[in-house]
């Protein structure tokens, strides 16, 4: 018996999971759910507007405008060098920031400046589209729609007294749409030399900023004011016709760009201004710079309670590139405390111009240069210019022989004299590093420039004995510098360990540059021995470009 039961039950088992497992199957059909549909599959075409906003909330910009392409390769490149791409612009913001914070180190009792945590974190920016447009046989200009939801973690710490503080930058989300410029082309890799960054659009930004833990952004009316502050400063600087310059080739090889003309300016007069004051008038001045220039701006006198001001004032501006720069023009109401309001702008492309033609011209103001703003519709008032662009002379003197640095007016041949020193000109310095400086005390060098009562000077470099610098500085001339000289200092920096607002200084060298082979060949770039320095060297480049 129990052999007859032990076989009954394996015949059981055998038999019974298999019927098991198909009676509940067919109980699950039968009692499966009749709500559930196949979903019914149709083409982007065919659906409305409402759906496609629904199921497509950010539709990427090759889809909206079929002139941008995708470029997916693109972004699976970036995704796959982003780790080291992190690193590289990391010590690159390191690098670049060190300078600055060491100039504020020892100002407002701050004992230092450094970065805790810096890092972009390992969500790399997305390229939604380029464009590409139609390039001529001097440059290559596309547009890009970048948009970065990053997490990084920057974290910068001052240290006030013995007290630290501390900034955490986190969760930042960017939007922009830019352009690139890369030109000229020249004959040497990467075949550009120069990159020109413009804004087409006001960014949208987005971030989080801890102190001390505490979320500063969540503080009421913070986070609108912080991105009003970014759009309006971001905007002053980049917003096209505005751009950001990369130098891509070294000046030395020359690849960069350099002057090629002096544009007179002169501001004749504003017509029908606004008026800011309380008591019914404005104080206006007028700002003058061109595009694409780091120099600082030039403006006029200010004419006090005055809405139709005349100026009748001479300005010159160097041109590096007729083509594509413009004259900026902005006014400002003068304000004896407190921020200048601003009145109205202009541009005006170079292009416009012909070389030694005068040309005047009357705008309209307009708030800033975004066509589809609604504020530009609004009466501002009118500026009149007048324009006279001199392109550089490119031919030399073509003189033979050695030249005498010490030569004199008197000595000049009549032919040279009448050609060249009746001219006016620009005066291009450039500081492009120097060699083996041997400071006793500490080695933090930068460079004075002195001509004609002028002074200039490069950015100081932090411990090193070979800096390099390569920083332009122009003077405007009416005549040759023939009988000129440039006198060249080279000096050390350090801040005093017991008194932090004080700075001691030690002199490493100097030389004297007569100007007048500059006459000559149009240029020179050579290194000079520093005069009461033991080895150490300079390394200059001028240049005289005469109208």
């Amino acid at each position: 018996m129990n052999f007859i039961g032990s076989l009954l039950g394996t015949i059981g088992f055998v038999f019974g999971i298999p019927v098991g497992l198909f009676l509940g199957f067919l109980i699950f059909i039968s009692t499966e759910s009749t709500d559930v549909k196949i979903p019914f599959i149709r083409p982007l075409q065919e659906l409305d507007r409402s759906s496609l906003v629904d199921i497509l909330p950010e539709i990427p910009l090759w889809v909206k405008h079929p002139d941008y392409e995708r470029i997916d390769w693109f972004n699976d490149v970036v995704r796959d060098m982003w780790p080291y791409i992190d690193k590289a612009i990391c010590g690159m913001i390191k690098s670049l920031s060190e300078p600055i914070f060491s100039e504020y180190i020892g100002m407002f009792h701050l004992r230092s400046i450094d970065f805790e945590t810096l890092t972009l974190g390992t969500l790399p920016p997305v390229v939604q589209g380029i464009k590409v447009h139609e390039m001529n046989e001097n440059h290559l200009v596309f547009d890009l729609m970048a948009k970065w939801a990053g997490n990084p973690n920057i974290t910068l710490v001052l240290k006030l007294l013995y007290f630290p503080i501390k900034f955490q930058l986190i969760d930042t989300q960017i939007t922009a749409a830019i352009r690139v410029t890369l030109k000229p082309f020249v004959p040497t890799f990467p075949c550009f030399s120069n990159a020109q960054v413009s804004l087409m659009e006001k960014p949208e930004v987005d971030f989080g900023l801890k102190v001390m833990g505490g979320d500063l952004m969540a503080i009421p009316g913070v986070h609108n004011y912080v991105q009003r502050l970014i759009d309006e400063q971001v905007s002053s600087v980049y917003l096209w016709p505005q751009n950001l310059e990369v130098p891509i080739l070294d000046a030395s090889i020359g690849a960069a760009k350099k002057p090629v003309g002096i544009l007179h300016v002169k501001v004749i007069r504003a017509r029908k201004l606004k008026k800011m004051d309380i008591i019914g008038t404005s104080d206006p001045y007028v700002r003058l710079s061109l595009s694409g220039e780091r120099i600082s701006y030039k403006k006029t006198s200010v004419k006090l309670k005055n809405l139709n001001p005349e100026w009748n004032e001479d300005f010159k501006l160097t041109v590096k590139d007729p083509e594509c720069q413009v004259l900026q023009l902005r006014i400002y109401d003068w304000e004896k405390v407190g921020v200048h309001d601003k009145l109205g702008m202009q541009v005006i492309p170079l292009n416009l111009l012909t070389p030694h033609e005068k040309k005047e011209f009357t705008m309209e103001l307009v708030k800033n240069m975004n066509p589809n703003d609604p504020r530009n519709k609004k009466p501002r008032g009118s500026i009149t210019v007048e324009l006279n662009f001199v392109p550089f002379v490119e031919d030399t003197m073509g003189f033979n022989g050695p030249i005498d640095l010490f030569m004199k007016k008197e000595t000049i041949p009549k032919t040279l004299e009448s050609s060249y020193v009746n001219r006016a000109g620009l005066l291009v310095v450039t500081v492009i590093g120097a060699k083996d400086l041997d400071g006793k005390r500490h080695n933090n060098p930068f460079a004075i420039v002195i001509f004609k009562g002028e002074k200039r000077k490069t950015k100081v470099l932090k411990k090193t004995r070979n800096p390099s610098w390569n920083e332009d500085f122009q003077f405007m001339l009416d005549e040759a510098p023939l009988e000129e000289a440039i006198h060249i200092e080279v000096i050390s920096k350090r801040k005093n360990r017991a008194f932090r607002f004080v700075s001691s200084k030690e002199a490493l060298g100097h030389v004297d540059i007569n100007l007048v082979d500059v006459v000559y060949n149009n240029r020179i770039n050579e290194r000079y021995h520093l005069i009461n320095s033991r080895n150490g060297e300079i390394h200059v480049d001028i240049q005289w470009n005469a109208t």
